[in-house]
């Protein structure tokens, strides 16, 4: 375990320069942060839905008030635009809240009934107790108000890790959670693996809630033991064109997708197939487009070096049509790429670059289109492009993946589910059925008295 008086140092992806630092957490301040969430679940268990709704808004309220700060905080924390964070994310965050507030107080399940003779059933939905909520540097704070918005709405209390690159937005907003709810509801701690691995070890959190790459849910998964779980990991998501599409408006759309946030986005476009005789009129749509759009850095020295390992041992069959190689000048910056002449195996496919790198595979008929989009280990997100909305839904039907996007990609509400299948983890972020994961359904069965 990291010594717990050490700090760990906080980089500008833009410049690569270090600009500040956050203690790293050892396991007596996970401890602390645990046993700090227990002993507010007590009371906050016990508060109404209408209580726990109007703390949520006024979480909100604060957050809202405070955009400006926070946005300066994430934007150069994460590398994102600042317009972006405060246009973008942050509102984004407000919606989750704000909606999880008035969800709490809808829930709904099953009528008090005679199952038995003589005995009356009834279901109650209760929290689950503490939550440990793990966040990646992606997206550090939409994942945390995704994560945090459905458990307190629940009644949970919560102990909050950021990544450990990308801690200072959750740090600010741990500073909002203090001043709007009890004590010891929302607890954050900063740290690396070693500070996640004591989290997750912990005997008393009951769920871990995960976002993160598909081997950081593996290692969870192996030392979780029976806690719940609540993963959502890596994507790898086909973009799928078939030969009648509007190729310019594919074009933009999976460009779009492909290069927003560096690529660094677990629903991505990255996998583009497409029907043969669209093949090279596609590509050279996409390459323009890659070539005139500014993205912003990777996150990290090590991320940087990760996604350009896969441009530089990609298999002679392989042909880079624009981009691929690291820019010049200070940070972390990969220009948006475009591939083609891969094949299913190659390892560019099949893994999850997170970068923004887009690869292109043509197919003769639907069916293969189908076989190579859902052959991956991964099965978060999708995406088809088609004026053909029959053929779209019997795809989109048969596709491996737990949201399918029809002439679109990346476009989310709050009141739909998200969270994918396979290696992609499993439980949803977003929609009521988030709620599912925060609670725990219990039977309450009553033996009626005899009537006199």
């Amino acid at each position: 375990m990291t010594d717990h008086a050490t700090h760990s140092p906080i980089v500008d992806p833009r410049t690569g320069e270090t600009y500040d630092s956050v203690p790293i957490a050892g396991p007596a301040e996970v401890d602390a942060a645990v046993r700090a969430a227990a002993e507010a679940f007590e009371t906050w268990r016990r508060s109404t839905p209408g209580q726990r709704q109007e703390a949520l808004l006024a979480l909100a309220d604060a957050i809202a008030a405070d955009a400006e700060r926070i946005a300066a905080v994430e934007s150069r924390n994460t590398g994102k635009d600042f317009t972006e964070v405060l246009e973008g994310d942050i509102p984004a965050g407000i919606d989750v809240l704000r909606f999880m507030a008035g969800a709490a107080r809808a829930a709904h399940g099953p009528l008090a009934a005679e199952y038995v003779p003589g005995h009356t059933s009834t279901v109650l939905r209760e929290p689950v107790g503490v939550c440990a909520l793990i966040t990646p540097w992606n997206h550090p704070l939409g994942s945390a108000l995704d994560k945090l918005a459905p458990a307190l709405a629940t009644g949970n209390t919560v102990v909050l890790k950021p990544a450990e690159t990308t801690p200072l937005g959750t740090l600010v907003l741990g500073e909002l959670c203090a001043k709007v709810l009890p004590p010891g509801v929302v607890n954050v701690v900063c740290g690396d693996r070693d500070t996640g691995r004591a989290l997750v070890a912990h005997p008393v959190p009951a769920l871990i809630s995960l976002t993160g790459s598909s081997r950081a849910g593996a290692e969870v998964t192996a030392a979780a033991g029976v806690k719940r779980l609540h993963l959502e990991l890596g994507g790898d998501a086909p973009a799928i064109v078939l030969a009648d599409a509007d190729l310019r408006e594919a074009a933009d759309g999976i460009a779009e997708a492909a290069f927003y946030n560096a690529g660094q986005d677990c629903t991505a476009a990255c996998r583009v197939l497409v029907a043969a005789e669209a093949h090279d009129e596609l590509v050279a749509l996409l390459a323009e487009r890659a070539a005139r759009t500014e993205v912003g850095p990777l996150n990290n020295r090590d991320h940087l070096d990760r996604v350009a390992a896969y441009l530089t041992r990609l298999p002679a069959h392989a042909t880079v049509v624009t981009g691929g190689r690291v820019g010049d000048g200070p940070g972390f910056h990969y220009p948006p790429t475009v591939v083609t002449g891969v094949r299913q195996d190659d390892t560019i496919v099949q893994d999850e670059v997170f970068g923004p790198v887009l690869t292109v595979q043509a197919f003769a008929y639907e069916a293969d289109a189908l076989r190579l989009a859902n052959g991956v280990a991964y099965g978060l997100a999708a995406s088809i492009w088609t004026r053909d909305a029959a053929a779209a839904d019997a795809l989109a039907r048969r596709l491996d993946a737990g949201t399918v996007w029809i002439n679109c990609h990346g476009v989310y509400a709050t009141e739909m589910p998200h969270g994918g299948f396979k290696q992609s983890g499993y439980g949803k972020d977003l929609s009521t059925y988030a709620l599912d994961t925060y609670t725990r359904a219990k039977h309450i069965m009553h033996t009626l008295p005899t009537p006199h």
